[in-house]
């Protein structure tokens, strides 16, 4: 199998379904040429074949020759050699993975320049200015990313070049001026690496795309792979394209356009572009860029002509599309085009507008089916839109570009590296930048908002941002960056000053602005409502709440039940610890039933909340699970204060001594769940009395409780069963004498790898199963999610060593086979057993498609998710019909 494909092969299907060999960029490419036969300037790609192979073994084979034969093709073609002295052809190298990866892998342009063709290209152009622009560029390009020159070597002589020109615009420098600079670099970069600058187009190309394989695993590709959860291990294609030129003259431009709002989903093309420039100007923010309104202005018949090839696009791929266009010297080039990325309201008002159907342009009409537009919504998208507002705008310091929506505040940093650093303390951070490079890209994540002096709507910094919810502002031409303090006319905000953000008008704001939540676009209902329709009866959605207040939220978002409450946090409130402390204090049994009382008539409150706000839906209730030495203070407090103090009240003492006494090496598999009721079993009595008569109380106004008794931590079936045994007397004696008793179930939570495995016989005394995912997460890799997170899962994901963290998602680990498998054993024992999952994998989407392959019935997340569960859900369901078509 071939390593090398040119644009216009002829593959056996649609190029763009060869995402995998080609990479996104490389499929849509030759689907252009070949399927839409749009203007693309000539190329081939290097598959992600050989960068795999390049990661693993070094440069492959037999990838030089077929690298060769493809330029001889491309310079027969267009009738130019590379690095020809008198009439060279120039080569763009980009990367283009199976994934979007905005600017994090790199990008050579104007590859084939050398000292002799570039007087080549200013005799054949009759531009002299043109050819020694195009020349500094490369120089730089190459030397800063296959070279490894620091780019302030190119940065600062730029800058005093145009400051001694008294200019700000690259293009108002003159062709001496560039000759010039191309001088000043060629003697940097033999400084900076003791070699020439390489002067042969064939070395010059096989270092670029070295250069780009190599880029893969970038620090700030392999944080952007970490951030997205995409695999390591698929590799970047390499796009080796005929260069056309923006930068040629005033008849020539560059820019980036979308075929609708990509921030709104307004039906309307949108873009930036740049005359005289090339593709880096304007992503990078270098230049503030003109809009296409302008461009129809200044090239009237090349923006209908754009503006017809976004219809073709739109109706072929059935979706928004983000695109890359040159002009040279009045000719339209399509450089590259995908599925655009686009803010959280886009993507819900694109998804409802596809649906109601879209001109094709010749008089016809496409749509989307309601299932499509619920697969085209993301957990981020949703997300997005339920990010907090101001409460109220305060006074405006100065505006920008609203690239990303949302309210932001936060202290600001003008590094990255400030910014990263901040946040770990505990900080929230808003990132200015003059512009943002993919080298920001930690900082970025780190930051609450950003805000940019320089750039358009797709900036490296909106693109980012938009991907990931971040509010940003770019453009703001009146911020002045200097050093650790940005002005605004006569204001000065410093290094760790608070600033307020909207992404959505692009206002800045001094201060620490009061935030207050955000109202969904009536499409995010519209959404959910088509994901409820597919989901009803196969997979629900429950939510994990504690509080009435919480039930009462958990509903309103869409909960068709409580699939975990945590009755611990009910004992952590301000007036119920006390209570607590005296139940474990208690040295004689009376002393403690007076104590439990004091609980049940407090949890019984609670209950009633809990299950009035949840009317007639099903609230699963799980009994004490935490060892008790979490209600007391630490031992380490209590022995410091008898230090300062030189001795504690008699009460203290109890508690040292108690807290000692009830203190475990390992308390997260120590007496904590069933075992703690094995112990104190009056403990888990008083909790089913407070909850039945909770329940009853409703029933006699009216409502209609359901009520299901969680047994936390079993591990074998003799263990629940006697457990059981307690939950069950207590359950008789509430409804004895009662005609029409309710049906109340007793089930248990599966957080062990035993259980799984042993969940055959469990089943036997369990009406049903809810997986605790957090427990079985952290028992099944042998981590403590308390510890490993901070500090060893970044090492862990860059290295590879893992290929997600097991605690975002469980989806294809060892944690989703026990699940699997306790799943199939617990309905094998009784076809009947009710299976659901509560903890954090609940809400995650890629663990829910694992989830309802399984078999569950539900899945249980914290209310704010319920939303983001319902979507997934339908989405798995979608996606399992699709593949079994």
């Amino acid at each position: 199998m071939p390593y090398v494909y040119s644009f216009d092969h002829k593959h056996r299907k649609s190029p763009m379904t060869y995402k995998d060999l080609l990479g996104g960029k490389g499929a849509n490419l030759a689907e252009m040429t070949t399927v839409l036969e749009l203007p693309v300037p000539p190329g081939f790609t290097v598959s992600t074949d050989a960068c795999r192979d390049y990661m693993h073994g070094g440069w492959p084979e037999g990838l030089d020759d077929e690298i060769a034969n493809h330029v001889f093709k491309l310079e027969k073609a267009m009738g130019r050699k590379l690095g020809d002295a008198h009439d060279p052809l120039l080569v763009s190298v980009r990367s283009g993975a199976k994934f979007s990866m905005p600017g994090m892998m790199d990008t050579v342009l104007n590859l084939g320049l050398n000292d002799e063709s570039v007087e080549g290209l200013a005799h054949v152009t009759g531009n002299e200015r043109f050819a020694y622009d195009s020349y500094r560029r490369f120089i730089a390009m190459y030397g800063r990313i296959v070279m490894g020159v620091p780019g302030e070597v190119f940065e600062h002589p730029l800058e005093a070049a145009k400051e001694a020109a008294g200019t700000t615009n690259d293009a108002d420098l003159d062709a001496d001026t560039l000759k010039g600079l191309c001088k000043t670099y060629l003697k940097a970069v033999k400084k900076h690496t003791g070699e020439p600058f390489p002067q042969r187009p064939s070395v010059q190309l096989t270092g670029a795309i070295e250069a780009v394989f190599k880029s893969w695993n970038g620090q700030r590709a392999i944080a952007y792979r970490v951030r997205e959860k995409i695999s390591h291990e698929l590799g970047t294609a390499v796009n080796v394209q005929t260069m056309v030129f923006g930068n040629r003259d005033d008849m020539s431009a560059t820019g980036v356009g979308f075929t609708r709002n990509a921030a709104t989903g307004e039906n309307k093309p949108y873009g930036d572009f740049l005359i005289n420039a090339q593709g880096e100007d304007v992503v990078a923010g270098i230049r503030n860029t003109e809009t296409l309104d302008d461009m129809k202005r200044a090239f009237p018949e090349i923006y209908k002509e754009l503006l017809d090839i976004f219809v073709r696009l739109e109706t072929h791929y059935e979706d928004m599309c983000d695109t890359e266009f040159t002009i040279e010297q009045g000719k339209l080039w399509m450089l590259q085009t995908r599925v655009g990325k686009r803010t959280g309201a886009a993507a819900l008002k694109m998804a409802v507008d596809m649906t109601k159907g879209t001109k094709d342009g010749q008089g016809g009409r496409w749509k989307i089916s309601r299932e499509e537009a619920v697969m085209r919504v993301t957990e981020d998208h949703l997300d997005s839109v339920l990010h907090p507002q101001f409460a109220k705008k305060g006074d405006v310091l100065t505006k920008g570009l609203g690239a990303s929506p949302g309210a932001a505040v936060g202290r600001v940093y003008f590094t990255a590296d400030e910014a990263e650093a901040a946040w770990k303390k505990g900080e929230d951070v808003v990132l200015v930048r003059n512009e943002t490079s993919p080298d920001d890209v930690h900082g970025m994540m780190a930051s609450k908002g950003i805000l940019t002096a320089r750039g358009g709507l797709v900036s490296h910094a909106a693109v980012v941002a938009r991907g990931w919810g971040t509010p940003a502002v770019v453009g703001a031409d009146a911020v002045k960056i200097s050093g650790d303090q940005f002005t605004v006319g006569g204001t000065v905000v410093k290094k760790g000053d608070w600033l307020s953000l909207d992404g959505t008008t692009g206002e800045i704001m001094l201060g620490q602005l009061e935030m207050a939540g955000s109202e969904p676009p009536a499409e995010f209902t519209t959404i959910l409502k088509w994901a409820d329709t597919i989901r009803k009866g196969k997979m629900a959605v429950r939510a994990n709440a504690d509080t009435g207040e919480d039930a009462a939220n958990a509903r309103e978002l869409g909960a068709e039940g409580i699939g975990l409450c945590r009755t611990e946090h009910m004992f952590l409130a301000p007036d119920r610890l006390p209570i607590v402390r005296d139940m474990i204090l208690a040295n004689t049994p009376k002393q403690e039933e007076k104590a439990l009382e004091k609980l049940r008539e407090a949890q019984q409150a609670d209950f009633e909340e809990i299950l009035e706000a949840m009317d007639g839906l099903p609230v699963t209730i799980r009994l004490l699970d935490p060892p008790l030495h979490e209600f007391l203070p630490s031992v380490e407090e209590l022995k410091v204060k008898m230090a300062k103090k030189g001795k504690l009240s008699k009460k203290e003492q109890q508690m040292l001594e108690a807290a000692e006494d009830w203190s475990e090496h390992n308390p997260m598999i120590g007496t904590r769940g069933v075992r703690l009721g094995v112990i104190k079993p009056g403990l888990y009595a008083m909790q089913v009395r407070a909850l039945l008569d909770a329940a009853a109380k409703l029933r006699d106004a009216g409502k209609k409780p359901i009520v299901e008794i969680m047994i936390p931590l079993t591990v074998t079936r003799e263990e629940l069963a006697l457990a059981r045994s307690w939950v069950q007397e207590e359950i008789d004696e509430a409804l004895k004498g009662m005609k029409r008793k309710p049906n109340i179930t007793i089930g248990t939570m599966v957080e062990t790898p035993r259980a799984a495995v042993r969940a055959d016989e469990i089943a036997e005394v369990s009406d049903f199963f809810s997986f605790g995912t957090n427990d079985l997460t952290q028992l099944t890799f042998g981590f403590s999610r308390d510890d490993v997170e901070s500090r060893m899962m970044p090492a862990y994901l860059e290295q590879g060593l893992l290929k997600q963290n097991p605690f975002d998602s469980i989806d294809k680990s060892g944690v989703g086979d026990l699940v699997k498998l306790g799943a199939e054993r617990g309905r094998k024992t009784k076809p009947d057993l009710k299976l659901g999952v509560c903890g954090e994998h609940g809400g995650d989407p890629a663990s829910i498609e694992l989830f309802y392959e399984a078999g569950l019935d539900y899945v249980s997340c914290s209310p704010f998710r319920v939303p983001i569960a319902r979507l997934a859900a339908a989405q798995a369901i979608v996606g399992a019909s699709d593949s079994q078509k």
